[in-house]
């Protein structure tokens, strides 16, 4: 079995190594700058790190950590997140994670002193490995808050882009034509890439080619690559809960319906049984008064039977 050279971006260990560490702050600064399209003043220049830690008094959670939180040099505050497990209702994490960053700006002595204006804008990309907008056809997408009459952008201070890689489709490099789509081929496809690809796929952009060398296997210790694995193992445990779990409710469903129906069926053999029993004895009853010389309009109205029914047992 051949191993790939390259590892996988959307592993959590591998995108924090890539995009998180001091090594390679210049490959965070340029991704971000080209998923923005960012241009002259408004381009990042230097980023500095914080603590991804949403909320200390849930960190153990994994929804209460991002994957890198940074402030640029005007200190906008740029949140970048790989979802690769599909999680209902992200969309609400991506603006939770976006309003903690925005609150935690301040400290409390700060709100009482009314530093709201010293604010700084908060900026939330996202690269998903699921679907997240079924109804939108582009693979990234961007949200601002626009006032719903004039279009205009009043409230600056929240932008969402995501990128949801089952919507890239363009899997050969002579398709790729603009610096996001070189991008959304490495993280969809770098663990396949050959040499001879990325040579194709690097051209004169020499921050993508240090992409992959971070990602290069060979370029790992020992004790990262085992944490890089324990990573695979948790995602396929995880997954392996949730399809037994799955599994589980599917059986037991269908294990109430045949006790559901286990249950109908004696309700409705048991009513049978009555209405059967309760016309014997009426049948029983239309005999004896039909001996005593009672007529057949009386027999019918006393014991509720036909004429038919009456007429069978004569």
């Amino acid at each position: 079995m051949v191993t790939s050279k390259f590892l996988s971006p959307k592993n959590d260990v591998a995108f924090r190594k890539i995009f998180g560490s001091e090594k390679h702050k210049d490959i965070l600064i340029h991704f971000i700058n080209d998923v923005l399209n960012l241009k002259a003043s408004d381009k990042v220049e230097k980023v500095t790190f914080l603590s991804t830690i949403q909320d200390p008094d849930i960190a153990y959670k994994k929804e209460s950590v991002v994957d890198v939180l940074c402030t640029d040099q005007y200190g906008k505050q740029i949140i970048v997140e790989m979802q690769v497990s599909p999680q209902k209702g992200f969309e609400k994490i991506a603006q939770y994670y976006a309003s903690k960053a925005y609150s935690r700006q301040l400290s409390s002595g700060q709100e009482l002193g009314g530093r709201y204006q010293d604010l700084k804008a908060v900026i939330f990309i996202a690269i998903t490995d699921y679907v997240i907008f079924p109804d939108k056809k582009d693979y990234i997408s961007n949200h601002v808050i626009l006032d719903s009459k004039t279009y205009e952008r009043d409230l600056k201070d929240f932008s969402f882009t995501f990128i949801e890689l089952p919507k890239f489709n363009i899997s050969c490099i002579e398709g790729l034509s603009t610096i996001i789509e070189k991008w959304c081929y490495f993280f969809k496809h770098a663990p396949s890439t050959s040499e001879e690809d990325l040579k194709k796929l690097i051209g004169s952009d020499l921050v993508i080619q240090r992409a992959y060398e971070a990602l290069n296997r060979f370029n790992w210790s020992e004790k990262e690559l085992f944490t890089y694995e324990q990573e695979i193992k948790r995602i396929m445990d995880n997954q392996a809960v949730e399809d037994y779990m799955k599994q589980k409710s599917r059986e037991e469903g269908r294990e109430e319906g045949r006790e559901e129906g286990r249950e109908e069926g004696i309700r409705i053999g048991e009513e049978k049984g009555k209405r059967e029993g309760e016309k014997e004895k009426a049948l029983s009853i239309a005999k004896a008064m039909l001996k005593d010389g009672f007529q057949l309009d009386k027999v019918m109205l006393f014991t509720g039977l036909s004429k038919y029914d009456i007429q069978s047992i004569i």
